[in-house]
């Protein structure tokens, strides 16, 4: 079985799910360039509980959790299986996480995997974030899914590296702050040389860009996984570049 590819997915506004854009496009180009999966495991932004969750369900429902979005939004679904077995072993290699069939596919994974793989033929479970847990254990966790990889998993992080609700122009869609082109540059270098610390102790280093750029981190988190669950034998490749709204960075970056 081919080792999987690990990546990290922006995804921005849910209303992504029903684009047509250069970044949709982007996932979908990607889909069509990596091996097929066995299954995919998603680390999204919109999990959080106390505590690491493995989704257990076998037919996980989608989960529209937003609100003030057209109906056509609302009416996306996305009906993957859930992997039951694979959710076992992904449990096992996390000391101290659980199963939870309490949850299902939300849009910080539906909302790229409908460019990515559209027919949802492939089985999708998730993984949540611990709201207790520092920026190194995320990274450690990333690292206990690596074996995955081999088990022919695609490991999928979904967020944003820049990630600011309340500084979006939403009267610009190319708008872009300085602070943001700052962050995610830096970003970028930290991960062009495998540079832990940094990404890790991104306040201390980047100071008020990091603050603007992440003023809550569940959004950041999912890079940390992916870097985690990468490794110095990867080729790193960024798929997509670019902001939305100013206030969004939809770098999405791809170790194969």
């Amino acid at each position: 079985m081919k080792r999987m590819p690990v990546i990290f997915a922006a995804h921005g506004s849910p209303m992504n799910a029903l684009a047509k854009t250069p970044f949709t496009e982007a996932l979908t180009a990607l889909g069509n360039s990596v091996p097929h999966p066995q299954a995919i495991l998603v680390v999204s932004a919109h999990w959080e509980t106390e505590g690491t969750k493995v989704l257990y369900n076998a037919t996980p429902p989608t989960i529209h959790d937003f609100y003030g979005f057209p109906k056509a939004l609302f009416d996306v679904q996305y009906p993957a299986q859930g992997p039951l077995n694979l959710a076992q072993i992904t449990q096992k290699l996390i000391p101290g996480s659980k199963l939870s069939e309490k949850w299902g596919l939300d849009h910080g994974t539906w909302s790229v995997l409908v460019h990515m793989f559209p027919n949802a033929d492939i089985p999708v479970y998730q993984l949540s974030l611990d709201v207790h847990a520092p920026p190194e254990k995320h990274i450690e966790m990333g690292r206990q899914l690596r074996s995955l990889r081999e088990q022919g998993v695609l490991i999928v992080g979904s967020g944003n590296i820049v990630h600011n609700l309340r500084q979006i122009q939403w009267r610009d869609v190319n708008a872009k702050y300085d602070w943001a082109v700052e962050f995610d540059a830096g970003i970028k270098k930290a991960l062009d040389v495998r540079d832990e610390k940094t990404l890790a102790q991104y306040m201390e280093k980047f100071g008020s860009a990091a603050e603007l750029s992440v003023p809550s981190p569940e959004h950041y988190w999912p890079l940390l996984y992916a870097f985690g669950a990468s490794d110095e034998q990867d080729k790193l490749s960024y798929p997509f570049e670019g902001f939305e709204m100013g206030s969004l960075s939809m770098r999405t970056v791809m170790w194969s």
